[in-house]
């Protein structure tokens, strides 16, 4: 495992050779399983100012031009999540942690830079420090991260052909790309984008009182509603995708492998966030169906007498497309927002413990 850590001019001195000696022999120490390497380069990657995508897209370039596993910036600059000054934070899909080195103060620098290195990377690795855990957490924590370790310093055959390189990967760093997935928090994906939000709650709102929609619900069968919900689902993740520019691609056979897990990780991200929005929105959709929709009218547009398998396909097609909708306020999001709600730049606790 080869670690780059990236040190902007004005902090390059903080990373003398004993403290980084120290920060690998830790590593070494609490995750044996592979050998680790520490590279250090002096380069502010941005010209000020700059925001934290700003940094995080320079550095994941950095990485993988020199075909790093992960890397950690340490930065001059203050680091800001919705508007909230923060000491740390990481992107475990990307690899990136980013550090303000001026947030760790002015006494024991050294000191805490190591713990917040060290910190880092736990979380690059999708487990977060904890202080309070028992030896028996302890040790499961390690032991995910020990597997996670191994596969991401696993070399793959550069001359497989594609599609028993995927295969290979998606068989082999299974347990990798869930803990990825579970570290980005995809359920929280919607919550963070506002936009898309308020275009699905008024596409939905439209849809549920407009006595069309409940004839179409009422005529499609299950066949139908699923293939829109699909195409649904499927609109507003390419427009994530497709617009904010998530997908990458790389020519170089020494980092395709982190480029695909990578790709792999924000689909599925992506997907996971998509379908929770939908299940909310479908039982939103319901219940105020339910509480608005009089069974009545409801009656006489359908032709029939009401049953509550008339309101579930009611909500469903509504919920579908509030979803539409949703891809269109989708398109109207920065990329930063959506890289933000995609790959969660979590904040390190503990790294702001040690700043304390």
């Amino acid at each position: 495992m080869t670690v780059g850590l990236v040190a902007a001019p004005s902090v390059s001195h903080e990373l003398t050779p004993t403290l980084v000696e120290d920060v690998r022999g830790e590593l070494t120490a609490r995750l044996p399983d592979v050998t680790w390497h520490v590279q250090l380069l002096d380069d502010g990657l941005v010209e000020p100012p700059a925001d934290d995508g700003e940094i995080v897209e320079a550095a994941r370039k950095t990485l993988l031009t020199r075909g790093w596993d992960l890397v950690v910036v340490l930065t001059d600059l203050p680091l800001r999540v919705a508007r909230r000054p923060v000491v740390a934070h990481a992107s475990p899909v990307h690899g990136v942690a980013v550090l303000s080195v001026p947030a760790l103060g002015t006494v024991a620098v050294r000191r805490r830079l190591r713990e917040a290195l060290l910190r880092l990377v736990d979380a690059l690795l999708g487990e977060a420090h904890d202080a309070d855990a028992d030896l028996r957490e302890a040790t499961a924590r390690f032991r995910r991260m020990n597997h996670r370790l191994r596969e991401l310093a696993s070399d793959v055959d550069g001359q497989a052909h594609t599609v028993r390189f995927t295969t290979r990967l998606l068989s082999g760093h299974l347990r990798l790309l869930l803990g990825m997935v579970r570290a980005n928090r995809p359920w929280q994906l919607a919550a963070r984008l506002s936009r898309a939000l308020i275009a699905a709650g008024a596409a939905g709102i439209f849809a549920l009182v407009t006595s069309d929609v409940w004839r179409l619900a009422d005529a499609f069968g299950w066949q139908r509603l699923t293939g829109v919900t699909a195409g649904s689902v499927a609109a507003i993740g390419a427009t994530l995708i497709v617009g904010a520019r998530l997908w990458e691609r790389v020519d170089r056979p020494a980092v395709r492998q982190q480029v695909v897990l990578f790709n792999v990780a924000t689909t599925a991200t992506i997907v996971i966030g998509v379908v929770a929005l939908y299940a909310v929105l479908f039982v939103l959709a319901l219940l105020a169906g339910l509480l608005l929709i009089v069974p009545s009218l409801l009656a006489d547009a359908l032709g029939h007498p009401v049953a509550f398998r008339d309101y579930v396909e009611v909500a469903w097609l509504s919920s579908s497309l509030a979803t539409v909708g949703g891809a269109l306020g989708a398109g109207l999001e920065t990329d930063e927002a959506v890289r933000r709600a995609a790959y969660t730049y979590r904040t390190s606790t503990a790294t702001e413990r040690a700043a304390g």
